[in-house]
């Protein structure tokens, strides 16, 4: 969830990733010659940040299930060359890795150049712009989808009819979950007032528990943390919250009500079956991360929930998740800033 304005160099770089010669071993490896195959991933972020966590508790998964050879490298940053470093340096590993994963949120320019330059990696990451041929896959957190339906949960459970969310940047990918969850929100109850905080950071759990404080002193008894630091705050002062990004039920299983979940599992099988089959082509994975395949859900309710939440609010959710999952419901992707109450 980490975007930028890119420059004018990045816009027009996609077009020569495909039309540059003079790059490292080219072509799709043939199947059967890769074994196990060999993962690399590069994360900007310490991987306690729930959105590069995600990314690796699916690495890990499909390690401990035998079908990858894992490492990776976390708190890279965003300090010009930090990112680029670290990913020349993976690719003269001996042996070289067959497919990096990342998030290229940030350092857009770096993972695009290291790509251009060694088409015989497969390149996976989390980008707002497209893939290029040969060898960059793109994809993202499609999430907006739970956050809708906790939104409806919010709308029903509140008791003032003020709610909060705390919001890491005002970008597209963080928008349309927020506005998803306000959207929900006052589908269930339409004089509901959504208090919106963005703390202009990705990782900043002092700065995201001040704006949730905030938001209560205006009268709020329920917080969506899309950034990490507000469920705490929620747990002090004895209020529900919503998590987000994976199950957050550990920091507090009578606070955390439930949270879209984003999970990885399907787009990193997805992209190391094609490694393995050699058929890699450059794709946007997008769907991968949304109900319907398994790449999203609510995670689900602590015993303490399960116990107290009203019976006909449970049901009303479930259909709603039905009736997405079928196609018969669409969430409206909307992207532009949130205006809140």
């Amino acid at each position: 969830m980490r975007k930028f304005v890119p420059s004018a160099a990045i816009l027009g770089l996609g077009l020569l990733l495909a039309a540059c010669s003079g790059n490292e071993t080219q072509g799709t490896p043939d199947a059967g010659t890769l074994g196990k195959v060999k993962v690399f991933a590069a994360f900007a972020t310490p991987i306690e940040e729930p959105w590069d966590g995600v990314i690796h508790l699916a690495l890990q998964d499909a390690q401990q299930r035998g079908n990858i050879e894992y490492t990776y490298k976390e708190k890279i940053g965003y300090a010009d060359g930090a990112m680029e470093a670290a990913l020349r340096e993976a690719v003269k590993a001996s042996p070289k890795p067959d497919v990096i994963f990342g998030d290229a949120f940030g350092n857009e320019e770096a993972v695009r150049k290291v790509a251009k330059d060694n088409q015989g990696i497969r390149f996976v990451f989390g980008s707002e712009f497209g893939p290029v041929e040969p060898n960059l896959s793109v994809f993202d957190n499609w999430i907006h989808e739970p956050a809708y339906l906790c939104g409806m949960l919010a709308g029903r459970l509140t008791a003032t009819g003020k709610v909060g969310v705390v919001g890491g940047m005002p970008v597209a990918e963080v928008n349309r979950v927020v506005n998803a969850f306000i959207a929900g929100a006052k589908e269930a109850r339409p004089d509901v007032k959504v208090f919106v905080a963005f703390i202009n950071s990705w990782y900043d759990p002092d700065k995201a528990g001040a704006a949730a404080e905030a938001q209560i002193a205006a009268g709020a008894d329920l917080l969506f943390g899309e950034r990490s630091g507000v469920i705490e705050v929620a747990k002090k002062h004895g209020l529900m919250a919503f998590g987000n990004m994976q199950d957050q039920s550990a920091l507090g299983p009578e606070t955390v009500v439930t949270g879209p979940v984003w999970n990885m599992g399907p787009t990193v099988t997805y992209a190391v079956s094609q490694v393995r089959a050699g058929s890699f082509t450059a794709q946007d994975l997008k769907d991968f991360s949304m109900m319907a395949k398994g790449g999203a859900k609510l995670a689900p309710y602590t015993e303490h929930f399960t116990n107290t939440l009203p019976p006909t609010v449970v049901s009303e959710i479930n259909d709603r998740s039905a009736k997405i999952m079928s196609g018969l419901f669409r969430v409206p992707i909307l992207e532009e800033t949130p205006v809140g109450d």
